[in-house]
């Protein structure tokens, strides 16, 4: 799980991504599509096409962090906006990571046996 600081400011750019992108990629979209700076020490969240994989990108004054996360099952809730970024709390973010829609905090889907 990802710990994020009260206060930090959270992204999430809105549409879809290309997930091969790497640091230096999502850094320049951060920068071009997102009108951000992407060295201020905000976290930025990519969605790919398909819905079920995040791509986290995060530089903290000494270098650049990337997270994923696929969700083996289920799709990350992300906001309708086309174009853009959406800022939300570091709460809502961690109820994203675990699968939860961070607008209405319930389970998504919730495994029913261990096999």
């Amino acid at each position: 799980m990802l710990a994020v600081p009260p206060g930090m400011r959270v992204w999430l750019a809105s549409g879809h991504t290309d997930m091969r992108r790497g640091m230096n990629g999502l850094a320049a979209q951060v920068q071009q599509s997102l009108g951000r700076d992407p060295h201020a020490g905000d976290l930025f969240v990519f969605r790919g096409h398909r819905g079920d994989l995040i791509k986290i990108f995060w530089h903290d004054g000494l270098g650049m962090s990337l997270y994923a996360k696929r969700l083996e099952r289920g799709r990350f809730v992300w906001p309708s906006v086309m174009a853009g970024s959406v800022s939300i709390m570091g709460s809502q973010l961690g109820y994203m990571l675990e699968g939860i829609d961070w607008r209405n905090p319930q389970h998504t889907w919730r495994p029913t046996s261990a096999g």
